[in-house]
């Protein structure tokens, strides 16, 4: 089993709702073992659209990286996603994307592990200093607190007060 750190966002629909539901069909797969506060936040690089809501989750797999990757793309179309035709970065009821799996580093054009945008996003950042601030990027040696503290648009992204349970 691999230990991976999942990000989760939603602003279309029940924003909370769906970040459960995605939770739920991430099983058995996914094996969630520690999930951070939710977080609401403005949206980005597209900002005409509604504000986000954001949590990270710890978990086990068994799965490799390419498999976690389609079965994540398989749960966002089944929660409504247009995978094919939708606006890149536009409105969502559902992302999820592979912060970190493992120790792995990798760089595929569909695929790169520690995700890429990770030390620029504060809304991701936040929920996962909450649960993992010590953890190590393995491919630029900072602690995901130390990225967080640089980064910009911190003070915007602000936690609701709504915990989500462990699904199991």
């Amino acid at each position: 089993m691999t230990t991976v750190y999942l990000a989760l966002g939603s602003n279309l629909g029940d924003r909370a709702a769906n970040l459960a539901a995605a939770q739920q069909r991430l099983a058995p797969q996914v094996r969630i073992t520690l999930t951070s506060p939710v977080y609401e936040t403005a949206p980005m690089y597209v900002t005409d659209q509604p504000a986000f809501l954001n949590m990270v989750l710890r978990a086990q797999t068994a799965l490799g990286p390419w498999e976690l990757l389609r079965h994540l793309k398989a749960v966002e179309a089944e929660m409504g996603r247009d995978l094919d035709g939708g606006l890149r970065f536009g409105p969502r009821p559902i992302d999820i994307d592979i912060l970190f799996y493992g120790e792995l580093v990798m760089y595929a054009p569909e695929l790169e592990i520690p995700h890429p945008r990770i030390a620029e996003r504060a809304f991701v950042l936040a929920p996962l200093a909450d649960i993992a601030g010590g953890l190590q990027h393995p491919a630029i040696a900072r602690s995901v607190d130390d990225l967080l503290a640089t980064v910009p648009g911190r003070d915007t992204v602000v936690r609701t007060g709504t915990e989500l349970p462990v699904t199991v």
